[in-house]
């Protein structure tokens, strides 16, 4: 699929977040903890004054005929109402839950914000968000909603048609591969709790938007009159120094009742997964 790569890692500093709470001591070890989630991306006006702020911001603009979301996009987009930018807050909604109140790590990673604004908004619009889990938000910093701050390094935006139609199609893909890709896709970020906040969901998401195989993998299972039933994540046996995931899919035959497994290693280590090793049979050896 035709994305950005992942940026190199930088190190957080919690002091360039006033509003995340207070920035650990230098004796402090406790490990981040890592997002890397999948939801939707949504302003919201923290109090009543940079409401009434935004509402004058409109009022010097033609938004004749536009609606909210495209009145909403039109304005932020102004270079003049880039402080408008900085007093919103950003939440992310997982599932339709409000989930975490997003903070961008660079001052300059605003504009991410912004551009996941859509002038016409959907019910398949999907936004990733990959950064460094915070505190629950004092109440002052979006109008009391109790959330948790993430800090981020990367926001991708795209909708589901995108995603499925950038994957590229295998030779012996039937008929149905989009339909199969939209299965796989809907189960793995539909796990439960998949905040993307854990190792393991942190796998599952960057293994849907980053890893065409898994893909190519259920079209043809599905040729072979297989249904997707079910996944499973492990601490692989070679963690060590490292955290690795050991992501299996499960496919049942649709005759036979007969279930083949694939799995896919992902290192989560550190804020941003990465493959290990490529799609494989999975053969599970454990004693009875």
């Amino acid at each position: 699929m035709d994305r950005p790569e992942a940026t190199e890692q930088r190190p957080i500093a919690p002091q360039e977040c006033p509003t995340c709470g207070t920035a650990a001591g230098a004796g402090d070890r406790t490990p981040p903890s890592y997002v890397y989630a999948i939801g939707r991306i949504e302003p919201r006006f923290r109090n009543l004054s940079v409401h009434n702020e935004f509402r004058q911001a409109t009022g010097k603009i033609d938004s004749v005929g536009l609606t909210g979301p495209k009145t909403m996009q039109k304005v932020l987009s102004q270079p003049e109402n880039r402080y408008l930018v900085r007093q919103l807050c950003w939440v992310m909604t997982v599932g339709g839950v409000e989930s975490y109140i997003l903070v961008p790590h660079d001052q300059r990673d605003f504009d991410r914000l912004v551009e996941s604004l859509r002038p016409e908004p959907g019910p398949a619009d999907l936004d990733v968000v990959i950064g460094v889990r915070g505190p629950i938000a004092p109440p002052q910093m979006c109008n009391a909603l109790m959330a948790h701050v993430v800090v981020f390094d990367q926001i991708y935006s795209f909708d589901r048609a995108s995603l499925i139609g950038a994957i590229p199609r295998p030779p012996n893909a039937g008929a149905d591969f989009s339909a199969a890709a939209e299965e796989l896709f809907g189960r793995m970020i539909q796990v439960t709790d998949n905040l993307g906040a854990t190792d393991e969901t942190r796998a599952l998401n960057y293994l849907a938007v980053r890893y065409d195989a898994i893909y190519a993998n259920a079209a043809e299972a599905l040729a072979r009159n297989a249904w997707f039933s079910g996944v499973e994540v492990r601490l692989s046996p070679l963690s060590g120094s490292r955290k690795i995931a050991d992501v299996i899919l499960c496919y049942t035959n649709k005759t036979t009742d007969v279930t083949e497994k694939f799995f896919v290693r992902v290192d989560v280590t550190e804020e941003f997964p990465f493959l290990v090793k490529k799609l494989s049979p999975y053969f599970d050896f454990s004693l009875q």
